[in-house]
This record gives C-alpha cells, sequence and structure tokens, in this order.
C-alpha cells in the first residue's frame, strides 16, 4: 500500500458551523444551536457540525451541514480556524475547522429547523457550550466585527430592504455598543452604495423612514477602482 496509510495517529476532521443571524425586530444579534444527539455530551448544546466524509473538501462539508439543518445554499460563509488541541474532544482525537455564516433570519426552512431541532439564541444569552464550542463562537464573533468593519458584509444578515436605523440597529448588535448616528450615517452614505426607494417603513413611527437596498454592482465597480469599504464606526 502506498501513501500515509500505514502512519500512526490518524486524526478524525471535523467542520463546525457557527451561524449568525440577525432579528430585526429584537434588534438582536443571534446563533443556530442544536442539541448533540451522540455521546460524548448527549443533550448538551452544540454549534452544528460533523465530520468529513471520504472525497469531501471541508467547505463543501461545513455546506452540507449549514444546509442539512437551514435548507440553504450559497449563503455567505467563510473559514474561521482550525482547533486541534489533543485533548479538545473527549470521544477521540478529532480536528475540527470552524466556518461562520451569515444568513436571514427569517429564510430557515422552518420544516429542517423543527427536525434537528436547532433553536436561535441571543448572542447576549448563549447557553453553556460543549467542549471548546465557546472559544470557537468568540473568535468568529471577534472576526465577524473585524469584518464588517472593511466589507460590506452585514447586508447578508438583512432583508432586502431596510432602514438607515435598521442598519445602525445590526452594527449596534454586531458591536454589543452604540455607535455615533450622526458618523454612521454619514459614512453609509458617502460611499454610494445605496439606493433610496419610494418606500417608507411606517411601523416604528409616525412619519416613515425610506427603505434602502445595497447595490452590490456598485461596490464591485467601485472595488475594481480601488475602493475601499471603510465603516468603521469605533
Amino acid at each position: 500500500m502506498t501513501g500515509y496509510y500505514q502512519i500512526e495517529g490518524r486524526h478524525l476532521v471535523a467542520v463546525d458551523c457557527i451561524i449568525f443571524g440577525y432579528d430585526i425586530r429584537d434588534k438582536d444579534l443571534k446563533l443556530l444551536l442544536v442539541k448533540r444527539n451522540m455521546d460524548p455530551g448527549r443533550g448538551e448544546w452544540s454549534l452544528p457540525g460533523g465530520f468529513v466524509k471520504e472525497g469531501e473538501g471541508v467547505f463543501e462539508a461545513a455546506c452540507r451541514v449549514l444546509n442539512q439543518l437551514t435548507g440553504l445554499q450559497n449563503v455567505y460563509m467563510e473559514q474561521s480556524f482550525a482547533y486541534g488541541d489533543v485533548n479538545r474532544d473527549p470521544g477521540g482525537r478529532v480536528i475540527s475547522i470552524t466556518y461562520f455564516a451569515l444568513i436571514k433570519y427569517l429564510d430557515i426552512d422552518p420544516v429542517k429547523q423543527k427536525t434537528t431541532g436547532a433553536q436561535w439564541r441571543s448572542i447576549k444569552e448563549l447557553p453553556i457550550l460543549v467542549f471548546d464550542h465557546r472559544k470557537m463562537v468568540d473568535r468568529a464573533l471577534r472576526q465577524l466585527r473585524e469584518k464588517v468593519k472593511i466589507k460590506p458584509v452585514g447586508f447578508e444578515l438583512l432583508p432586502e430592504k431596510f432602514t438607515l436605523v435598521h442598519l445602525q440597529d445590526l452594527y449596534e448588535a454586531i458591536y454589543q455598543r452604540k455607535v455615533d448616528r450622526r458618523n454612521f450615517r454619514k459614512k453609509i452614505q458617502s460611499m454610494n452604495l445605496l439606493e433610496k426607494l419610494e418606500e417608507k417603513e411606517k411601523e416604528t413611527s409616525k412619519r416613515g423612514a425610506f427603505y434602502y437596498r445595497f447595490l452590490p454592482a456598485n461596490y464591485e465597480e467601485f472595488t475594481r477602482q480601488g475602493f475601499y469599504f471603510n465603516l468603521d464606526v469605533s
């Protein structure tokens, strides 16, 4: 037999998905969690994950796990980190590659959610998570906070049309602190990435606030011209 199959100490490789969603009504960033259906840790809160199958790349494995849980495809997802501490999983020698994903809160398939028992939990009030999963979440959240400053990925968490208040509420939920309203609006409007619609949102005020829509084509064209997205409001 050729190759590496005779090398001592073969390891299992897994993926864990850190799936963020934004509840626009509660103004709350949330995390999709499941309860483990296997030992060790059966019944404990966990990130959704699974082992990488033969003939499957780690990214494909993460996409499979996310699709099985939510019914969604082609969502924003990127690799976060690799966790390989020897004793991180009491079930065996498991190396986990984590991915964080951004999905629209209401887009999840309700049938799949019911079948898997997946639940949205506020990032501010997470339960105790199995193994090192809380460490995974904390790292991914830090990465998300840095990413939304330099890339327009936050729009992945909003519906197609939104108000500037909705957008600021989202950033405050991600940062978990208030941001300066005037500075925030000045920066986002100066980038010419939003289209102002004629329609107004009137559920939260009598006057109403105009809806906007993100223009990804503008962003792509601007980046080709050397444009740099900057929404750092720290």
